[in-house]
């Protein structure tokens, strides 16, 4: 943490200069406020969705419909958080910005990020009559590029057995 304006704060945890637009893998891990289990169960080492689940898996899916240059790979929604694999593909057929501080860049891991948690928060909001407006997701989420293909395929099969191992799960709240 450094301080600033008399105030501490967290650095960022992105990889400095690096353009998030840039076609390329990413493994994202974003996790709810408090790591609270808003989406369903594990079951016998299985994810068993419950409304709020379904809603941020659609949700997730429509990413990849609305973006042309986006592709969804691999993906799981847990009980607390969700692990996926996104794909640039292209950037050609998009008007490319300078990536500056604080202005969103259209179809960058950020803004793609930020729109998903945006959109799931106000949907589930609208749901949740008992407690609504509460925060759903925590502040920041964990990313990292992804360099090759051994990488991809080892990140693959983290998330496909990621319900399988949810009682070794550091993300369980309940270990």
């Amino acid at each position: 943490m450094t301080l600033f304006k008399d105030k501490y704060r967290v650095e960022s945890i992105r990889l400095p200069g690096y353009d998030y637009s840039q076609p390329g893998a990413y493994f994202i891990t974003i996790v709810t406020h408090n790591r609270q289990c808003f989406f369903g169960n594990i079951i016998d080492g299985e994810m068993m969705l419950n409304e709020f689940g379904v809603l941020v898996k659609n949700e997730w899916l429509k990413t990849g419909i609305i973006r042309p240059n986006i592709v969804i790979d691999a993906f799981v929604v847990m009980p607390n958080h969700l692990h996926v694999i996104i794909i640039i593909t292209d950037t050609k057929t998009e008007t490319k910005t300078i990536e500056q501080f604080g202005k969103p860049t259209k179809n960058s891991i950020p803004t793609i990020v930020r729109l998903f948690k945006s959109t799931t928060t106000k949907q589930i909001n609208q749901l949740r009559v008992s407690t609504p407006m509460q925060p759903l997701w925590q502040r920041n989420y964990y990313e990292h590029v992804i360099r090759n293909k051994v990488e991809l395929n080892r990140i693959r099969q983290y998330i496909i057995d990621n319900p399988k191992k949810w009682k070794e799960d550091n993300l369980n709240k309940f270990l």
